[in-house]
């Protein structure tokens, strides 16, 4: 049986589970997707936080404030479900719903598109988020999924 888009989104969620996330993390995960991004000429805002404190924020050239106001919609969803924001957009999109609808809640403050990403500590939960802004909304939501799969080989978790 194949799995659906869904069941690989919320898979990812399982899969990206650390047993800690320090602020040298933040700073070393932060270094990696900013290192990566530069080498592929992406224009991306980054932004790492825990518990509503920002660790780790950068802009590139062509990067817009556009991508700061995304970043803040995609990561208030992420800190509000505890779930990727690309995970709630693509529920909502297969319930043909509006978040209005179904979670009650402005567009306008929460944006259900792809590129938040929540930090999950192990037997805590979701304790904050890792945020990109600036490419398509599968792209965004593909790359912070790799950058999280690339600090969680480093650190071995």
């Amino acid at each position: 049986m194949k799995k659906s888009e869904l069941d690989e989104l919320l898979e990812q969620e399982r899969e990206l589970v650390f047993d800690r996330f320090t602020d040298e993390d933040a700073w070393e995960l932060g270094s990696w997707m900013v290192r990566t991004a530069r080498e592929r000429g992406l224009p991306i805002a980054v932004d790492i936080r825990r518990h509503g404190h920002r660790l780790f924020h950068f802009s590139f050239d062509g990067a817009s404030p556009d991508n700061e106001q995304w970043i803040l919609r995609k990561a208030a969803l992420v800190d509000r479900t505890g779930h990727s924001s690309y995970y709630i957009g693509r529920q909502l999109a297969a319930e043909g719903r509006s978040i209005e609808e179904a979670k009650l809640i402005k567009e306008s403050e929460y944006a259900p598109h792809g590129g938040a990403f929540p930090l999950i500590i192990r037997n805590v939960g979701p304790v904050g988020h890792v945020a990109v802004s600036g490419l398509p909304q599968a792209d965004d939501h593909a790359f912070v999924v790799e950058a999280l799969r690339a600090h969680r080989h480093r650190r071995k978790d």
